[in-house]
């Protein structure tokens, strides 16, 4: 028994199938650098405005404690038609007020930002899942490389003017929608890598101890998978995991 569970666990996928997810693998994590680094990109207005279609109505969240600056990102949307704003100016615990908030869009605005306030910033963006544009008067490598590792849509440094806030907020929009189908599919590509390897494990299982050939293990996989409703790969992780219930306990 002890023999035939070291031959399964050796067993790889065909190295087509192989080369091959890891290649898709490789292009979606590439895509998926190239739109995080994308997000602090210096574009001329027209070039943000000339592609983009109109926007529905959405519900946006203006963060700043400056009233001033607060004032003019809210004459920039509602001069653009959005209407539908909410101003916080008191950031203790918010969190919970953009949980109860519930946004569509978040726009911070931060002045003579700190790096403790930098850093609480971008752990917020990090648990929100939404296009986050950030408006601050000064930066520094350091806090530009963090933006994007936090996953800032827009990341302006001293630009903050009435006319360009909506061009920022649609780019935003556009570049958190397309890192988010980007990550979807890396997603998808690691879990049917995983399945195919899971897959490869089971058949290699069967193989050994039933003399089957691959194709024929393959089908009995398929066959069970069909007959009880259920994936493929949820068959060969039962499959996995009782041939190691099975195994002899190891020495020592």
């Amino acid at each position: 028994m002890c023999a035939w569970i070291l031959r399964a666990a050796c067993c790889k996928p065909r190295t087509n199938d192989h080369a091959q997810f890891v290649a898709k693998l490789s292009a979606a994590r590439d895509a998926a650098h190239i739109l995080h680094s994308s997000a602090l990109a210096t574009i001329p207005i027209s070039a943000m405005t000339s592609h983009i279609p109109a926007v529905p109505t959405l519900d946006i969240l203006i963060i700043d404690e400056n009233r001033i600056r607060a004032s003019v990102i809210e004459a920039g949307l509602r001069q653009a038609g959005y209407d539908d704003l909410t101003i916080v100016h008191d950031v203790s615990g918010i969190g919970k007020k953009i949980e109860d908030i519930d946004p569509d869009v978040i726009i911070i605005g931060l002045e003579n930002s700190n790096r403790d306030m930098l850093e609480n910033m971008f752990q917020l963006s990090r648990a929100m899942k939404r296009p986050i544009a950030m408006f601050v008067d000064r930066s520094d490598k350091a806090s530009i490389e963090a933006a994007v590792e936090a996953g800032v849509s827009a990341y302006v440094v001293d630009g903050l003017k009435q006319e360009r806030v909506k061009p920022i907020v649609d780019m935003a929009i556009s570049r958190f929608n397309a890192f988010s189908r980007v990550t979807r599919e890396l997603e998808e590509a690691r879990t049917e890598l995983e399945n195919r390897k899971l897959v490869d494990r089971a058949k290699g299982i069967l193989m050994t101890t039933r003399a089957l050939s691959e194709a024929e293990a393959y089908a009995l996989l398929r066959k069970t998978a069909m007959n009880q409703n259920r994936k493929i790969s949820e068959i060969a992780q039962s499959l996995i995991t009782a041939a190691g219930l099975l195994a002899p306990p190891e020495d020592g």
